[in-house]
């Protein structure tokens, strides 16, 4: 999800699509904010880890 998060917003800075830019961003923050509940020990989502 990081890694979606950063080729979004790469894809949307390189084009000047804005959407993509926004999207990408959320994508990136959300997998961010997922990775680091599960490396602080959090089941997300009923799973014990999140990859």
């Amino acid at each position: 999800m990081i890694i979606l998060g950063v080729v979004l917003l790469l894809i949307g800075f390189v084009t000047a699509i804005h959407i993509l830019w926004a999207v990408g961003g959320v994508v990136l923050v959300v997998g961010l904010v997922l990775w680091l509940l599960g490396s602080m020990g959090h089941e997300i989502g009923g799973r014990h880890h999140y990859y």
